[in-house]
């Protein structure tokens, strides 16, 4: 379920406690909870509105939109083409689903990526990052994370340009390096977060050559 960013942050200050959405079936479970740019939300309920002609101007306060005619927009079917897949027409689906919000707590990779990894933790990262390397391409997370570790904050569009590869792939590829507490995303560009610097550190470390033994004196 897509939750955008103001409409997130909302959902935190307890002014947003409810969506609309038009689906077939429930796309979400109650009692779940999904990250946003805000943090976590939880699915508290979602029931089916008989009769959306009924929502009134509340409704549509209590969902984040400005007024009710918004909300009428929004949840009315858009008649359009059946897919090449043999997908319906329709915006959505049959069903208009209210879904009961409140917000869960901060983003877990928040605290997670202030936590600098103990001895027993990095070969556990390690293992993390290259089950990631481990596809045809070749292994490229060591690359990203010190670049963005050298170059903070740096719009996205370099980064891409100077690896050569496309931008949208490349956030994605991010975005599980952050998903492991090792980078920080800002309005533009990254940082390596403190468990990443860690972690490079270490790796550094451990490509050095084992010094020679002293011969004894």
């Amino acid at each position: 379920m897509l939750i955008s960013k103001p409409v997130a942050e909302a959902i935190r200050a307890g002014t947003v406690t409810q969506a609309f959405r038009r689906w077939d079936t429930p796309r979400v479970k109650v009692g779940g909870v999904q990250l946003t740019p805000a943090g976590l939300v939880r699915f508290d309920a979602v029931s089916q509105v008989r009769d959306p002609d009924k929502l009134t101007e509340r409704d549509a306060r209590k969902a984040g939109v400005k007024d009710l005619a918004a909300l009428q927009k929004f949840l009315s079917p858009t008649a359009r083409k059946p897919s090449a897949r043999g997908g319906r027409g329709g915006r959505g689906g049959d069903k208009v689903y209210r879904i009961r919000l409140s917000w869960a707590g901060e983003d877990p990779r928040i605290a997670l990526r202030q936590n600098v990894p103990d001895d027993a933790t990095l070969p556990d990262i390690a293992a993390r990052l290259a089950r990631l390397d481990a596809r045809q391409s070749g292994p490229w997370t060591r690359d990203i994370l010190e670049w963005i570790r050298d170059n903070p904050r740096v719009v996205s569009k370099e980064l891409a340009a100077l690896r050569g590869c496309e931008l949208l792939p490349m956030k994605v590829d991010i975005r599980k390096l952050k998903a492991l507490g090792l980078t920080i995303s800002h309005e533009v560009g990254y940082e390596i977060s403190p468990r990443g610097a860690a972690y490079l550190d270490w790796a550094d470390r451990r490509d050095l050559p084992d010094e020679p033994d002293q011969p004894d004196r």
